[in-house]
């Protein structure tokens, strides 16, 4: 039988935010998060809870561990108990599709991409996106409003969420959701898309170092892997690397998410075009990423959003509309 410490301990460990049985296996290339703070053996380095790992080794069951590597390189052991699995890429157009038209229902609508972030040129195209805010029949009707409509026209490229879509991004602190939130390119807001922007950091907490850190990764195993089959990768890829890693770093240092990153145009730009080669390119990213994890360290950001804030937002938002 237990101790009382020990049942304390076995139920805090059970308490997995990713509610994974204790059998399952978690797969090779799956991103996991560190859900405790872990010196890197042989260092006096330390990967803070919250970093984002890629599961190179699986074992047969969960009472060996699984081997871990981080985007600079270091791998070591980690038990099933230490680690959650992240679900969902950053990206979230993807997931859009061609339905019907809510332009009507657009409650806030922004410029995003090279327009908004100081990088474009006269071939830029437009990126914008939108929250609609559908009516209360069409929600209770049988056919239930699409949670993304994506439009296009000529130069021209939308992504509308509803409402209680995008809030829920916005709560994982999905970097799409947040930068539309700080776009300094606002194209049309009513009442309710200025409160929304008015209360954009309510959705800031720490969690942003997990979400930023899963795109980081990503992006850097994709470019690596490309590289060193044929000796390419992508440059556009990499410059969205490298603005990510700068809009992280100033996000937990500053509270606010930095959309325009014009004070970064001749670096991101010379990476854009492919002027710098990839060792290069990996040299920068592993020395940003160093100043985001010190930046997460001494962060004051809160450790979670305010999720009831968000809710009566919603609620109210939705009375209007009956």
């Amino acid at each position: 039988m237990r101790s009382p410490n020990e049942l304390t301990h076995f139920n805090v460990m059970s308490q997995r935010d990713d509610n994974l049985p204790p059998n399952f296996i978690i797969p090779v290339g799956s991103q996991v998060v560190l859900r405790y703070a872990r010196r890197v053996p042989g260092t006096d380095d330390e990967k803070p809870a919250g970093t984002v790992g890629e599961v190179t080794e699986s074992p047969d069951t969960n009472d060996r561990p699984y081997l871990i590597q981080f985007l600079d390189g270091t791998s070591f052991r980690l038990k099933f108990g230490e680690l959650l699995v992240r679900r969902g890429g950053h990206t979230v157009e993807a997931t859009a599709t061609a339905g019907p038209d809510v332009s009507q229902f657009v409650i806030y609508r922004v410029m995003v991409g090279s327009r908004a972030f100081g990088l474009s040129t006269e071939s830029s195209d437009e990126d914008r996106r939108g929250i609609f805010l559908p009516t209360a029949d069409w929600h209770w009707s049988l056919t239930k409003p699409p949670e993304q409509v994506e439009t296009f026209a000529p130069g021209v490229e939308e992504v509308d969420w509803e409402i209680e879509k995008f809030l829920r991004l916005a709560l994982q602190a999905n970097p799409n959701i947040l930068e539309t939130l700080w776009s300094p390119a606002v194209l049309f807001t009513d009442e309710t898309g200025d409160e929304l922007r008015r209360m954009r950091n309510s959705f800031l907490s720490r969690h942003l170092y997990r979400t930023y850190s899963g795109y980081v990764l990503s992006q850097f195993r994709l470019m690596k892997r490309g590289y060193d089959a044929d000796g390419h990768f992508k440059p556009k890829h990499a410059m969205h690397l490298i603005r990510l890693l700068h809009s992280g770093i100033h996000a937990l240092t500053e509270g606010e998410i930095r959309v325009d990153v014009a004070e970064h145009r001749d670096e991101l730009l010379a990476i854009r075009h492919g002027k710098v080669p990839f060792d290069e390119v990996q040299k920068r990213a592993l020395e940003l990423d160093r100043l985001f994890q010190e930046a997460f360290t001494n962060t004051t950001l809160p450790e979670k959003p305010d999720t009831e804030r968000a809710n009566r937002f919603l609620i109210a938002a939705r009375r209007r509309r009956v």
